[in-house]
Formats: C-alpha cells, sequence, structure tokens
C-alpha cells in the first residue's frame, strides 16, 4: 500500500450540469453513477452533482453546478484553459469521425491542426466552455 493520494475524478464546473453531463456521456461512451440517471420527467431533474463512470464502474468525471461560469478565450490570453482534457484515437480516420461527433454533440472548435504530420490534432470548446483536445497518439 502507497501512501498517496488517489486521483477519483476530474470535476467539471457548469451552468447546466446534466446538459454537460450528457455531452462527455455520449462523446466517451461512459454511463451515470447508479442514482444519477436521467429521470423519466425532464421537469424534475434538479441535479446539481453528476458522477459519470467507464463500464466498470470507475469514476471518471463529475459535474458540478456553477451559477456563473466564464468560458476560455483560448488562444487569446484573457481567459486562459485553467485546465484541459486530453482524448486521443489511434488513427486519422477515428479522428475524423471523432470530429463529426463532436461538433454533433454541441462541441466548439477552436483549433484544427490536423494537417501537423506528427500529432494531428482538434482543440474544442465542450458546451460549458471547457477546452478539450482530441489527437491521434
Amino acid at each position: 500500500m502507497t501512501d498517496h493520494p488517489h486521483l477519483l475524478h476530474t470535476v467539471l464546473d457548469t451552468p447546466d450540469v446534466r446538459g454537460l453531463a450528457e455531452f462527455y456521456r455520449q462523446l466517451l461512451g461512459l454511463q451515470y453513477r447508479p442514482g444519477d440517471e436521467r429521470p423519466e420527467e425532464e421537469s424534475a431533474d434538479e441535479a446539481d452533482w453528476l458522477v459519470l463512470t467507464d463500464a466498470e464502474g470507475r469514476r471518471l468525471l463529475a459535474f458540478q453546478f456553477a451559477a456563473e461560469l466564464k468560458p476560455t478565450t483560448w488562444p487569446t490570453p484573457e481567459v486562459p484553459m485553467q485546465l484541459h482534457l486530453d482524448l486521443t484515437v489511434p488513427d486519422a480516420e477515428s479522428l475524423a469521425r471523432q470530429h463529426t461527433r463532436a461538433l454533433e454533440l454541441g462541441a466548439q472548435l477552436l483549433f484544427d491542426r490536423t494537417d501537423d504530420p506528427d500529432e494531428p490534432l482538434y482543440v474544442y470548446a465542450d458546451p460549458a466552455g471547457h477546452p478539450f483536445c482530441i489527437f491521434v497518439a
């Protein structure tokens, strides 16, 4: 046993907890932690904290309510990234497919470096304005 804390999950602030959780649930193929699933009646959804897990139940991302959130202005420096997620795909074909999916799910393209032969990538903002990258690793 080591005497170190371990990372439980990464938490993202958002004014729309369910909306951002749904974006990442669909983008990454995750599932809700038991008890966090979408209620049958949309109007009954008052979630201010949700957790997404992988298929084995390991927590990966959590979302907490923030009434105000100033999205990054990256690549201009007024509001820095502060934190971003790096997501990888195995090849250029997968990158193109995931690019289309990210945009369909509501991501905003911030930067396109797909012409880089060593590490083609896209940088996006999620629906709450948090940046994330998808690149070929």
